[in-house]
């Protein structure tokens, strides 16, 4: 059996063992009362003291945390950096997902699940309309990731002048390379989440160049065939951007579709895998690098099966018996001063 005190041991000593002292001569009080003593008609019985022995007992005990090995299980880390590409233009918002569902929330449950594949590693998140932005740089905080996503809007639609789905490839090389030169034993994984149309009239940038510094990852495509009618935006928080008018084009609600041939281009600049998602299928995520994921590093984590509950338990019991006695008592001493009234 092994022990997790929730308190320094001798800290719990100190605090138990006064009272323990008290309660146990009392027990003794009890088991042996002087003859002659005024209070030996009104003083508890043994069996109560050793009911209120038996409960601080239990409390020491749970405090204590006792419980039995149940055996180690390792923990991986993943030692990599992993870059997140997002499509912010005005098409991520198309109302084509799960429904009628915007893009850009199968996006962030995606970010989600890429944050809970690889415990550890380190995330940078770039987005892109007209421009590249670094949003994060390579951090440990998963949690600033996601709240960078949580607040995420697409470009204003008033601003957009069209713009290029490869427009981030020279940020993604930058990256890259300054991740690869500052901590070269760390393998790197792409992550490209868009629906790949591109609204202006040159080819889309090529992300070939940062192949050299790419060691895994995926390009998520988002859409539909038939395309999905998208709102305006303001690039405000208002609720108007939730409920706006609709974009449109010659009197009728433009329609964005998503573009899996040039997503398939981008994949194999990067050389990782293309994946259409849709909220009705599982995201499948590649392994992370093998020389990033090791155990021994990690270490490992002792599973403990805890035994504090069942002194919770007799606590519990204890506290019933104490409470049942009091009742008793009040409800004795209520019928005494009935009759007493009464006479």
């Amino acid at each position: 059996m092994i022990f997790q005190p929730v308190l320094n041991i001798f800290l719990l000593v100190l605090l138990f063992a006064p009272v323990a002292f008290v309660v146990v001569w009392m027990l003794v009080k009890a088991v042996r009362p002087q003859a002659g003593s005024a209070d030996a008609a009104t003083e508890a019985s043994p069996v109560i003291w050793g009911v209120r022995l038996l409960m601080l007992l239990a409390c020491f005990m749970m405090l204590l945390r006792p419980g039995i090995p149940g055996g180690a299980t390792e923990t991986l880390a993943t030692d990599t950096d992993i870059l997140i590409v997002v499509d912010t233009t005005a098409s991520i918002v198309a109302e084509d997902w799960d429904g009628e569902g915007q893009r850009l929330d199968g996006v962030r449950a995606d970010v989600q699940a890429i944050v809970d594949e690889y415990p550890g590693a380190r995330f940078a998140l770039i987005s892109f309309d007209a421009a590249p932005e670094l949003r994060l740089p390579l951090t440990t905080d998963a949690t600033a990731l996601i709240s960078s996503l949580e607040v995420l809007r697409p470009e204003v639609t008033a601003q957009s002048r069209g713009s290029s789905i490869g427009i981030a490839s020279a940020m993604v090389e930058e990256t890259l390379k300054a991740a690869a030169e500052s901590a070269p034993d760390r393998s790197r994984m792409v992550f490209y989440l868009g629906d790949g149309e591109q609204t202006v009239s040159t080819d889309p940038e090529s992300f070939s160049a940062g192949a050299e510094f790419t060691d895994g990852g995926a390009v998520f495509g988002y859409g539909t065939g038939e395309g999905g009618p998208m709102k305006v935006t303001s690039g405000s928080f208002s609720a108007s951007d939730e409920g706006g008018e609709y974009i449109e084009y010659q009197g009728e609600r433009a329609m964005s579709v998503i573009d899996e041939t040039n997503l398939q281009t981008i994949a194999d600049d990067l050389g990782i895998q293309y994946q259409l998602r849709s909220a009705d299928t599982a995201i499948e995520l590649p392994e992370a690098p093998s020389t990033t994921t090791n155990y021994t590093e990690s270490g490992s984590v002792g599973n403990v099966i805890e035994l504090y509950w069942i002194f919770a338990l007799l606590m519990v019991l204890l506290l019933g018996v104490e409470i049942a006695r009091a009742t008793i008592l009040i409800a004795h001493m209520r019928g005494l001063a009935t009759r007493g009234g009464e006479s």
